[in-house]
């Protein structure tokens, strides 16, 4: 199975001229690599101008859609029928910092079954905001899969990607990232909990990634000893130079 190495430039890079720039940089070393897909999500409003043609190891994806399926009076939205148009093949959906501004799992789940509606892969974030020593955060993780993928039909877990992400490890203010024996228990973790609905076989067919301080430094032993299925990666791929390496760590 490929890994999937996911590339979130949230509100970056400033110009439609360095958005280009970044892409094709990234594509280079994309097309190099046989054993990874490469999902780009730059802001929405880029995607149009990256010239993308679809590759079995290239794919572009959304940020974020809108808990709206239709279209209407809602400023500043956009909808999963409207991103599926745009030439994006995936949704990240859940992000902590999308929860953190009010999406919470109700939406969430919304979204989801929006997405997955308009043909979309979806890359579902989940993580505690804090870990305790009991693992009574565990039960957090459980609710946020659970709620969001409520009402989800087995079939469309197929177009489901997970990533674990947990908030302590996101952002310039991060504590740093988990570690990959810890990321591959919440994995086994994250696998068992959909096992539940889906069963074992169809639950280790859905893509674990691992997302949180993830650099050029510590890619590698994320996929090897955390066994995870790609990477989520924030600050890192706005480095062409380093998400490169990220890239290929994926051999």
């Amino acid at each position: 199975m490929l890994k999937l190495i996911v590339a979130n430039w949230k509100m970056n890079p400033a110009t439609p001229r360095e958005a280009r720039e970044l892409y094709l940089k990234t594509k280079q070393a994309a097309l190099k690599q046989r054993s990874a897909r490469v999902i780009i999500c730059p802001p929405a409003i880029f995607i149009g101008c990256l010239n993308h043609k679809t590759s079995s190891r290239l794919s572009l994806g959304v940020q974020d859609i809108s808990v709206h399926r239709n279209t209407g009076a809602f400023t500043g939205a956009i909808s999963a029928a409207q991103a599926s148009y745009s030439e994006a093949e995936y949704a990240i959906i859940g992000h902590s910092e999308r929860r953190a501004a009010g999406d919470e799992e109700k939406i969430i789940n919304t979204k989801v079954k929006l997405a997955l509606a308009a043909k979309l892969n979806v890359i579902l974030c989940v993580g505690e905001k804090s870990r305790d020593g009991e693992g009574g955060y565990l039960q957090e993780l459980h609710e946020q899969l659970t709620s969001a993928l409520a009402g989800v039909p087995n079939n469309f877990y197929k177009k489901l990607v997970i990533a674990y992400e947990p908030v302590w490890a996101v952002g310039k203010g991060a504590s740093g990232a988990d570690t990959p024996a810890e990321f591959l228990h919440h994995k086994l973790f994250i696998q068992k909990v959909l096992s539940k609905t889906v069963g074992a076989a169809a639950a280790k067919a859905v893509p674990v990634l691992y997302g949180g301080s993830v650099d050029h430094k510590n890619a590698e032993s994320f996929l090897n000893e955390g066994q995870a299925g790609g990477l989520l990666v924030g600050r890192a791929s706005l480095r062409a130079d380093h998400f490169k390496q990220i890239i290929y760590a994926a051999r």
